[in-house]
């Protein structure tokens, strides 16, 4: 390939990886329904995006590294607290038991459908039990079920993934070896082996980052740098020492940084968070680009109907074996059992294994990579468009309605907490000063546990069951502080009542002037209305706003809570209800 040919190779896959997500944002589906064809298209109509073209050599190498990055950011999310009890026996038994029976179920159909030994069909079992955080976490996002729910496939898809892939690369070399014969070139203990060493990389790992993060004190932007070096660092070593270990280091270290106090992790980590979505985009692409037409034709049937046994066969057995007597409700099970999408470690497990035991002469491992295209293809689409109405239909999705949460426990804003009631949302609020919580207490108000900011602000939490933080403090750098550190834990939106046009404060001032209320009604203007009489009105629908009072927010029909704004004023339509500031006397 020529330098402007790699150049051009490279442009182009950027371009479309980059492009296809932004187009599913603004379309609100995921993005992987769009890079997968995107890549196979550039791939069937140029010569310039095939990855054997582009790194022929390196590619498996990279792809390795770059998988690592991305569950080491998916560790980052997941909190110890949350993997306890029902959850834990549930995710444990469906990583057991999705990797053996999926295992089997291929291992058994395949050489039937794509003619092929049966060496190849356990190849292609183990690449197809894992499935993945680049892949379950959009689709959650897009389907909204009930958090439990969601913890459990995020758990699971998070870590099978580093079980498949150091499945795979025991498979691959005891094929290699011997044709895949217990006792000649596969021993279980070479699994057993293959985790201590990424478990061991994994707290390396940790270690590293502690002395980084909590003793160095390095800050937002070299503590981010530092997190790639080290995770690539020890993947890097493990994948040397033993095939794949370096995705289970990754998530060990990624785990240990998310739940070790003490850490001076980047409350923000946009560099982070765009160099993990770009990685997505170029591995989806490039390992599409590598699929071609006259590869697909011979298996397209055949491929539809694997993924026919393990959407409607394998996933609901699993999930009805895994979930048995754990206290789950019938929807919940059902839909546990109707998500298992494959992602971008089967994509790479196959671009990375197919080629070499083609090379090696293994008959019938050229199918390896379009299966494993067409399932993931196929799953996506699949849940894609069905996960919606199946998790409304089921029960597990959450409701529209926002659950605001208002920090503040001044008399105004206790007031404005108990009108949002009145309107028929689940209002929590949360205050510091004991003086203030007991306010929210007397006002009959839900009061969140005290610590709830603290692990709001954690790299990777959530605040769980609330989609929107309003904060009403009489402290204007607190508000804007927390409403940086605590937009990426919240579904909707989260905003700060404004600063007085004279407020001295360090932050307040300078910071986004899209305030609550917009600019006429800063905390003090509200606070001293209130003071002088003016209260928060509930008026019904239909009706129009009076002269002398001012719209806060408009309560729409399905329950979603839209707040006026600076820059985002909000209008009313025919069946929303308003909350209103009335004048003083």
């Amino acid at each position: 390939m020529s330098p402007d040919e790699f150049l051009l190779g490279i442009a182009l896959t950027v371009v479309l990886a980059a492009g296809c997500q932004i187009v599913a944002k603004r379309l609100r589906i995921p993005a992987l329904i769009l890079l997968l064809p995107a890549g196979f298209t550039a791939g069937a109509l140029t010569d310039v995006v095939h990855p054997d073209r582009l790194a022929p050599q390196q590619f498996p190498s990279i792809v390795s590294l770059s998988v690592a990055v991305i569950l080491y950011d998916a560790g980052l999310g997941l909190e110890m607290r949350h993997l306890k009890g029902r959850t834990r026996s549930v995710v444990i038994r469906l990583l057991v038991l999705g990797v053996l029976i999926t295992w089997a179920a291929v291992l058994a159909v395949g050489p039937a459908l794509f003619g092929v030994p049966a060496a190849v069909a356990l190849m292609l079992g183990v690449i197809l039990v894992v499935s993945g955080p680049t892949v379950v976490g959009p689709l959650l996002e897009y389907v909204r079920p009930s958090e439990r729910v969601r913890r459990v496939l995020v758990w699971e898809g998070t870590l099978v993934d580093p079980v498949g892939g150091i499945l795979g690369a025991l498979v691959f070399h005891s094929i290699l070896v011997g044709g895949f014969r217990v006792g000649r070139g596969f021993h279980i203990g070479e699994f057993f082996l293959s985790t201590l060493v990424g478990l061991v990389g994994g707290a390396v790992g940790a270690a590293l980052l502690w002395f980084a993060l909590g003793t160095l004190r390095l800050g937002e932007t070299l503590g981010t740098l530092v997190q790639l070096a080290v995770v690539v660092g020890v993947s890097a070593v493990c994948d040397v020492l033993r095939d794949d270990t370096g995705l289970i280091a990754a998530i060990v270290a990624g785990l240990a940084v998310a739940n070790l106090r003490g850490l001076d992790m980047p409350a923000r980590r946009p560099f982070f968070e765009t160099l993990v979505q770009l990685i997505i985009g170029l591995l989806f692409i490039s390992i599409s680009a590598s699929v071609t037409p006259a590869s697909v034709r011979p298996v397209l049937l055949p491929a539809l109907c694997l993924v026919a046994l393990l959407v409607l066969v394998v996933r609901p057995l699993v999930a009805f074996l895994s979930t048995s007597r754990v206290g789950l409700a019938g929807g919940e099970r059902a839909f546990i059992g109707w998500m298992a999408p494959r992602g971008i470690v089967a994509a790479s497990t196959a671009s990375a294994f197919a080629g070499s035991l083609d090379e090696a002469g293994l008959h019938g491992s050229d199918v390896i990579l379009p299966v494993t295209f067409l399932v993931i293809v196929g799953t996506v689409l699949v849940y894609a468009f069905t996960a919606v109405p199946v998790a409304g239909r089921l029960g597990v999705s959450r409701s529209a309605r926002t659950r605001p949460l208002l920090v503040g426990g001044e008399s105004w804003a206790v007031a404005l907490g108990s009108c949002l009631r009145s309107a028929g949302l689940d209002v929590l609020m949360w205050a510091g000063p004991e003086e203030q919580r007991e306010r929210i207490r007397s006002a009959g108000l839900a009061l969140a546990a005290g610590e709830l900011l603290a692990t709001a602000t954690a790299p990777g939490s959530r605040l769980e069951g609330i989609s929107a933080v309003f904060l009403l403090t009489d402290d204007d750098d607190f508000n804007a502080l927390v409403s940086v550190l605590v937009q990426d834990s919240v579904e909707e939106t989260v905003h700060r009542v404004g600063p007085p046009d004279d407020s001295t404060g360090a932050v307040a001032p300078y910071t986004d002037r899209d305030v609550l209320f917009g600019p006429r009604l800063m905390r003090r203007t509200v606070a001293e209305r209130y003071e002088r009489g003016g209260r928060f009105v509930l008026a019904g629908p239909g009706g129009e706003v009076p002269a002398d009072h001012d719209l806060l927010f408009v309560v729409r029909a399905n329950g979603r809570l839209d707040p006026a704004t600076a820059t985002h004023p909000v209008r009313p339509g025919p069946f929303d209800r308003t909350v209103l500031l009335s004048p003083g006397p």
